[in-house]
């Protein structure tokens, strides 16, 4: 079914059609146009009745209908507006109904704003201005000011503004605490908006100086709003009233061509016929009289109020918190007022309610406010039913209703989900008929007058729903992304040939008397290295692990190229026991299990989460392996709260749905009660027994447990190192899942061994692998990787705080409030007891417990169990809680010292929270913040600004790559990788890997689709090609005036993989920096020639004086001798006598061509050479 279908059962209802006219009387009788104002303005409407969903869908359905009406719709708070929002913007695809939030981090923390909100509100307030749909007679009169044009508007051929949606009303979707804060007046908003237009006669100077008027910050790239950079004929700005930047490209003094563009990539989006620009109404326009909200939104807005008696109580609570804040702002300023008062900033309940008054107010909650003269609908609705899982219940429920004459629809937002009911129908009852909407919807509900029912797949599963309020790009995150893989002067840098080194900057370079640009490192002694910019793909920053300075290297020394070789073979020596154990298992027998049944359809619809890709895939790897004749090893690695216990949940399924038994080996007595808690839950509803054994059972209940695993009455059984004891017999072990393995002793590794033999194995680990690593091991090891975080997981709102009791009491006790539990980080055992008295102290009702590793374990454990039970509100622990646990109910977390952690170390302790559909939040204390040391607060920050799931686990990468080389290959390899830098080490173990699949394993990798396309590349030469050159080819400096930024396109130059991926590059450059000077032109060529060098067979290849010099290593190359590519190479010098001849050399081949005196000219003669026609493009 589509949505616009659905909605028009809505719209075509008739209690529907009359709602809307009493909203917009002018629409329903143009006679009584007049007369229907006054009746608008004042009408008082009662929904009653409405169930779930149904709202959203009937406020969409009256915007279809009647399009030129605003609605402001006011919800509890701000999750649940966020929720209405999501169902809106779902339901109205190709609108854009809006948030309005308040302008804060947090309720009433007024000194801490956040940008992605003051975005927000700019960009709602700047579409109330623009918009141009039907005004009052009294608004019409007033109006003085025609010159703000609406978004995406051009003008016609008589000159009139027009646009797509000029006359749209506006969706605003809001809350009591946003409302409570005042606006700028519109009269200033309209006096302070500067819009641009494709045509406009602009000159650059102009542009600079207004914006400079406005507040704006000039800097070399616009990143977050109220920056604006300029770059010749180019104006970049980040307006507040828009969600991206925009790119205005002059030719002349004429705007030529206006484009949106992303902050972090830095290139267009889409063309725009027009920009509003406007300064940062929060802040830079303090001095202008500021006005209720309701003030500025036109009088016909109809306001639709979930409960406006809460609403008033909320408007009145916090205008007495600001006046209360500003008292206490003026003792402790000695009298002498600093800030405005609260009655310029924020609006009391009182004047709220005196506002209303002269709205159409629409109250669809539960409890009505406004009595008089107000007329009453009635829905007659249901909510959806719940049927726990139970689908035999849920298809005779679908008939039943069929019956009744009642439409089925399933609201899903993916068609995978659709299928995976039918799936599921089809093995039940292939009768049942049901119309998948695609899109999400937060409950569902039966409608008994329209015959009509809707329900969610996430009720339906019992899945979490989460509102997505959009992504806005917030603070420095492009910034930061940049800084992470940007080199700065004074970077320890690693050359392949030459070791490592400090990055000195770049450096000017005369050859044959033309300028070039080249990097300068520094080596040990104060040694210089001056490197070719066409040399750049040999150079890498160096990451180690976190804190630690690498050893420089000494150039001329052998110690570099020592230490690699010596890294090599050892490396080799792991990776070599690695395949031997890989081949084993590939040919040892094994049981082949049988394909899904519908009950494991039924289980995997049933997760709480959508399936990302990654963990998709990951579940198919797993399933795939377990139906093949020989016994499974794969590892699945993934970041914290990624899903990796849903794919072993589903693992075991199959294993018992096929008649075996699943055992789950956990290195913790806690993650055993975890596993147990959380496998039982999802397996509650199909035929499986789960168990676990550990030490807070008795003797007797272990002997018990440990019988019926013998007689197979027990289908998964789960535990600690216990597991692995000679006691343990199972009656038909199918699949064996360890969770961190790393974690356990070595006796239990050597035990695991004997037990893995012919048994199906899936090994799971928090460490995430990265996927460079991942591909290197191709052959060496069965490995998925999840390295995305489930879609409706929301990211958790980390701050930054120097430590503050207040905010340690309003932190916990807003948890509390909510019913929640709060994890307090205190890495100091001999003060932690008063920490928690501390807690106590502030929060007097929380209960508060405390854990360390220095405690007995009965006790640790018990203390935890308590607190996972729900039995504690305030965990005090030291970072034991790093890894592992998994309690939703705890979505606050506060770590004490922060300063004194690692980045990868405060990331997993994040992952603690945001686990449910609840909003989360992390503080981090320190004390104050200038006495920290650069890398500790540069730390800090970096999690603060990462607060995405998936952005953390970027930044904390590297650390986390190098524990996960570790956990793969050995410990030792982290010493390698810190002599080394992972990026050399990466490129080391690669080789070893190569090397081992071309000789000692050859066979078994026959068939290997990689190993085919390796062998054909020998015969093509060597992979790379060095090229020097004396032609003038950099980029200038008036073209790319930073120095960072030309290093990174250098880099990007040197490192680009195709034609493709260089045309995109290009356009790239001209997208942000303007048509390309001739010197770009020849670096991007130098590029293409490189490529062709590569593909003739030269290993290095100059172009100085006019002559062209091609080198072919003479040693190991029998293959290359033997190819076609030679064999045009001798063709070419004896048709080419006079300008073409071949020498040898110290083991190398030199084919030297005179007279060649360009790029271009060079290029077609590698054409002739044998090089392929597209990469001379």
């Amino acid at each position: 079914m589509k949505v616009s279908d659905f909605l028009q059962l809505y719209s075509l209802d008739p209690t529907v059609l009359t709602v809307g006219a009493r909203l917009n009387p002018a629409t329903a009788n143009s006679v009584r146009a007049k007369a229907a104002q006054t009746e608008a303005s004042t009408a008082r409407l009662h929904l009653r009745g409405l169930v779930g969903s149904q709202d959203a869908v009937l406020a969409a359905a009256l915007h279809q209908e009647f399009p030129d009406q605003h609605h402001l719709f006011i919800l509890h708070d701000r999750e649940e507006a966020a929720y209405f929002l999501a169902d809106l913007q779902h339901l109205l695809p190709d609108e854009e109904p809006l948030l309005f939030p308040s302008s804060y981090k947090r309720p009433y923390a007024f000194d801490e704003t956040e940008n992605a909100n003051v975005l927000m509100r700019a960009e709602v307030l700047n579409k109330l201005n623009s918009h141009r749909g039907p005004k009052t007679t009294a608004e019409k009169a007033s109006e003085d000011a025609d010159d703000a044009l609406p978004e995406g508007a051009e003008k016609s051929k008589k000159g009139k503004k027009i646009s797509v949606k000029d006359t749209a009303g506006a969706l605003i979707v809001s809350y009591p605490e946003a409302l409570f804060e005042k606006v700028i007046n519109k009269k200033s908003l309209v006096a302070n908006t500067f819009i641009v237009k494709v045509g406009d006669k602009l000159d650059v100077n102009f542009i600079s100086d207004m914006l400079a008027e406005y507040d704006f910050e000039r800097s070399d790239f616009v990143y977050e709003a109220g920056q604006f950079a300029v770059r010749g004929g180019i104006v970049d700005i980040f307006s507040y009233a828009n969600e991206l930047p925009y790119r205005i490209e002059l030719f002349g003094d004429e705007v030529e061509t206006i484009r949106t563009f992303d902050p972090e990539s830095q290139l267009s989006v889409e063309k725009r016929q027009q920009v509003s620009i406007i300064p940062n109404v929060q802040t830079n326009l303090l001095q202008e009289t500021r006005e209720a909200f309701l003030d500025f939104i036109p009088r016909n807005t109809a306001i639709w109020a979930k409960d406006v008696r809460q609403t008033l109580d909320i408007v009145e609570e916090s205008f007495d918190r600001a006046e209360q804040g500003f008292k206490e702002m003026l003792a402790s300023a000695g009298g002498v007022q600093i800030v405005s008062k609260p009655e310029d900033l924020f609006e009391s309940g009182k004047t709220f309610k005196k506002l209303l008054d002269g709205f159409p107010i629409v109250e669809f909650g539960k409890r009505f406010h406004f009595k008089a003269g107000a007329e009453e609908f009635t829905f007659s609705a249901k909510p959806q039913p719940s049927f726990n899982k139970d689908f035999s219940r849920l298809v005779k429920n679908l008939h039943d209703n069929q019956e009744k004459g009642f439409t089925n629809v399933i609201a899903a937002e993916s068609v995978r989900q659709a299928d995976r009911l039918r799936t599921i129908f089809d093995e039940l009852d292939n009768n049942v008929q049901f119309q998948h909407l695609l899109l999400g919807l937060r409950e569902g509900f039966v409608d008994d007058t329209l015959k009509l029912v809707v329900y969610t797949d996430h009720q339906l599963f019992e899945r979490f729903y989460r509102a997505q309020e959009g992504r806005k790009f917030s603070k420095k995150k492009a910034l930061t992304l940049k800084e992470l893989r940007t080199l700065v002067p004074g970077d320890y840098v690693v050359h392949q040939d030459y070791g490592i080194a400090r990055f000195a900057g770049l450096t000017q370079v005369e050859i044959n008397d033309r300028v070039q640009e080249a990097i300068r490192l520094v080596y040990r002694d104060d040694d210089v290295l001056t490197v070719s910019i066409h040399a750049l793909h040999k150079i890498a920053k160096y990451s180690g692990a976190e804190g630690t300075p690498p050893t420089m290297s000494k150039l001329g020394s052998p110690e570099w190229e020592n230490k690699k070789k010596s890294v090599k073979k050892k490396v080799k020596d792991i990776a070599a026991e690695l395949i031997r154990l890989y081949a084993k298992r590939k040919t040892a027998p094994g049981h082949a299990f049988a394909q899904d049944s519908f009950m494991q359809a039924e289980l995997e619809s049933s997760f709480i989460y959508e399936d990302t890709p990654d963990q998709a895939k990951a579940t198919e790897d797993v399933k795939h392996d377990m139906e093949q004749p020989h016994p499974m090893d794969r590892l699945v690695c993934g970041d914290v709260g990624f899903g990796k216990t849903e794919v072993a949940i589903r693992a075991a399924f199959k294993s018992v749905a096929d008649g075996k038994q699943a055992a789950v080996l956990v290195p913790t007595t806690i993650l055993a009660m975890q596993h147990y808690k959380t496998f039982r839950e999802r397996l509650a509803n199909l035929p499986v027994t789960v168990e676990y054994v550990n030490r807070f059972k008795t003797t007797k209940q272990i002997k018990e447990t440990l019988a019926r695993v013998a007689e197979g009455k027990t289908d998964i059984l789960i535990g600690t190192h216990r597991l692995t004891n000679k006691d343990i017999k199972f009656k038909d072990l199918g699949l064996l899942i360890i969770d961190e393995e790393q974690k356990f002793g070595v006796k239990t590794k050597d035990k695991l061994k004997e037990l893995k033999v012919n048994v199906d194995t899936l090994t799971l680990s928090a460490t995430p692998i990265p996927r460079t690593l991942h591909f290197s091991l191709m052959g060496a090891r069965d490995l998925s990787v999840i390295a995305t975080p489930p879609p409706n997981r929301q990211p958790v709102q980390t701050e930054l705080h120097v430590f503050d009791e207040l905010l340690v009491r309003d932190a916990v006790a807003r948890e509390l409030k909510r019913g929640g539990q709060v994890f307090f980080v205190h890495n100091r055992v001999k003060d932690i007891d008063e920490l928690a008295n501390m807690i106590l102290r502030l929060v007097p009702d929380a209960r508060v417990t405390t854990i360390h590793g220095q405690m007995e374990g009965d006790q640790l454990e018990k203390r935890m169990m308590k607190f996972v039970d729900g039995e504690y509100d305030v965990l005090v622990s030291t970072n034991l809680i790093e890894s592992g646990l998994d309690i939703p109910n705890a979505n606050t977390i506060i770590i004490n010292r922060a300063h004194m952690h690692g980045l990868s170390d405060l990331h997993q302790m994040r992952g603690r929270v945001g686990r449910s559909n609840k909003k989360a939040y992390c503080y981090l204390l320190t004390p104050p913040v200038a006495g920290l040391p650069s890398d500790a607060r540069k730390r800090l920050s970096t999690l603060e600004e990462f607060s995405d799931l998936g952005d953390g686990f970027k930044v904390a990468m590297r650390d986390l790559d190098i524990r996960g080389a570790g956990n793969l290959l050995g410990g030792e390899q982290s010493g390698f990788i810190n002599d080394l830098g992972f990026e050399t080490y990466h490129q080391i173990l690669d080789e070893a890997v190569q090397e081992l699949k071309e000789t000692e394993f050859r066979d078994l990798f026959l068939g290997d689709p990689t190993q085919r396309l390796q062998e054909a590349a020998a015969t093509k030469g060597p992979k790379e090609c060095n090229i020097e050159t004396d032609l003038q080819i950099l980029i200038p400096d008036h073209y790319v005036s930073n120095v960072s930024e030309r290093l990174q396109l250098y880099s990007k130059l040197d490192r680009v993989k195709g034609p493709e991926e260089l045309r995109k590059l290009v356009a790239g450059i001209v997208d942000r920096f303007g048509p390309l000077p001739q010197e770009v032109e020849q670096l991007a060529d130098i590029v293409r020639l490189r490529w062709q060098a590569c593909q003739v067979g030269f290993e290095k290849l100059t172009l100085k004086k006019n002559l062209l010099k091609g080198y072919i290593p003479a040693t190991n190359n029998e293959a290359y001798f033997q190819g076609e590519t030679f064999g045009t190479i001798l063709n070419y010098i004896q048709t080419h006598p006079r300008s073409a001849s071949m020498k040898e050399r110290k083991e190398q081949l030199i084919i030297s061509i005179d007279e060649v005196k360009s790029v271009g000219a060079a290029k077609r003669i590698l054409s002739e050479l044998g090089s392929e026609e597209k990469v001379g493009v």
